[in-house]
């Protein structure tokens, strides 16, 4: 019985070994072909702190060998940053409440405003943007026009050797 399963397991190496070397020799693999995407993915929110519910609805698309990773890892990205996030509003409300516990009245009004001014939603105040400064460097018309000249005297009543001020100023574009 021994020589007849130790017959088997040898046969099975074997006949392992010429597949592996037949696939490889002949090149017929395709390997792994990309998948495209099944449309069911259902993203964590991005606008508001993350709840129960958000987590258990999140939908990843899947493919051959499992899920997206991209998708997986931006959820996951996007989960941790929540959970440190009311891990600092836990330890907030925590020094806030040793510190109405401790008499030191002024202390938590100052946590407590702390606290509601992060809580406070984004969208009520809109962010401004900033406006793209662009140096801009004089070129030889602007030169002419503005009465430079190779000598550095300037016509605006800089006398010593440079350029003006309306040319040192950088531009705003829009």
């Amino acid at each position: 019985m021994g020589q007849l399963l130790l017959f088997i397991v040898v046969a099975l190496v074997v006949a392992t070994i010429v597949f592996g070397v037949t696939v490889l020799l002949s090149g017929s693999d395709p390997g792994l072909t990309p998948v495209e995407p099944d449309g069911r993915a259902v993203p964590l929110p991005g606008d508001r702190p993350l709840g129960e519910e958000d987590i258990s609805r999140t939908r990843f698309d899947t493919v051959w060998r499992g899920y997206r990773m991209a998708q997986v890892d931006q959820a996951l990205q996007r989960a941790a940053y929540d959970i440190g996030y009311k891990g600092e509003l836990i330890g907030v409300l925590e020094a806030e409440v040793a510190a109405l516990r401790a008499g030191r009245t002024d202390e938590a009004d100052a946590l407590r405003r702390a606290r509601e001014a992060a809580l406070a939603p984004a969208a009520a105040v809109p962010p401004v943007p900033e406006p793209a400064i662009i140096p801009m460097e004089p070129s030889a018309d602007d030169s002419a026009t503005n009465g430079d000249s190779a000598g550095g005297s300037s016509t605006n009543g800089d006398s010593a050797g440079g350029s003006s001020a309306k040319e040192q100023e950088p531009v705003e574009k829009r």
